[in-house]
């Protein structure tokens, strides 16, 4: 498998013959703060971050770049940081309408079908094939406090390639530990810039929960991402390395954006 780094939480990987868009958030750097949300339903402990403009950094790599070759684009919830968001509720504009969407539940495949997806694929917990690779919703827990609406994890599985584990927008929780008991995943992206909220708490993973799977998946490598693009983040690229070296964690990537890895 071969992963690239776009920014934030959007990946491109290529799987068992097949290139899947994770979390497409395409737009021009700086053109959301907190502030601009309809009805500011989310606050930053810090209120300063508030008024700061996101994302942080352009592309690494033009849109049409991004979207070249893609057969698949997966979206694991509907948030402004993990697809473009239209203040008429629409969302995905950069994207190319006909490439089928992978998303979580009814809920977000309606918000899909009303921006003009033609196809829209809910995952299934049981597991579904698309050519060589099988996907399967797994779940995830997206805030300590109360959670910031659902969100999922993806398994990905095929006897080509190396089992490789999307835990999405969770944090460190029991069932994150037996997603990875049950599958036994050797690459495990997460999303782990400890970003926070008022209303829910640490919303995604921070160094402990790292380190937590780091524990609990000693023959995985893990591939750190979500980081350095959001207001609410707590932890940057920079940072983790360190706290990484203090809990003695080394089985992990943190690429830089633009960056490809094959595993």
């Amino acid at each position: 498998m071969k992963l690239t780094q776009i920014r934030n939480a959007t990946n491109r990987l290529e799987f068992a013959g097949k290139t899947f868009l994770i979390d497409p958030w395409l737009s021009p750097k700086h053109v959301l703060s907190f502030v601009d949300i309809p009805g500011m339903p989310f606050h930053v402990p810090d209120p300063v971050k508030e008024n700061m403009a996101m994302p942080f950094y352009d592309l690494p790599m033009s849109v049409e770049e991004i979207l070249q070759g893609v057969d698949y684009y997966v979206v694991t919830h509907i948030h402004p940081d993990h697809i473009d968001m239209a203040m008429d509720g629409t969302v995905g504009a950069p994207l190319d309408k006909d490439v089928p969407v992978i998303c979580q539940n009814e809920e977000d495949a309606a918000v899909f079908e009303k921006s003009g997806f033609r196809k829209i694929i809910v995952l299934s917990r049981e597991g579904m094939d698309f050519g060589a690779a099988r996907l399967t919703q797994v779940p995830a827990r997206h805030g300590t406090v109360v959670p910031c609406g659902e969100a999922m994890g993806i398994m990905f599985t095929s006897p080509k390639e190396k089992t490789f584990y999307l835990a999405g927008d969770t944090v460190w929780y029991p069932e994150v530990q037996e997603n990875i008991r049950k599958f036994n995943p050797e690459v495990i992206a997460l999303n782990c810039s400890a970003a926070e909220l008022v209303e829910n708490g640490r919303l995604i993973m921070n160094d402990e929960d790292v380190w937590s799977v780091a524990m609990e998946a000693p023959q995985a490598r893990l591939y750190l991402t979500h980081l350095d693009n959001v207001a609410h983040a707590t932890i940057t690229r920079h940072t983790m390395r360190s706290l990484l070296m203090a809990r003695h964690v080394g089985n992990y990537d943190m690429p830089g954006d633009g960056e490809s890895l094959c595993y």
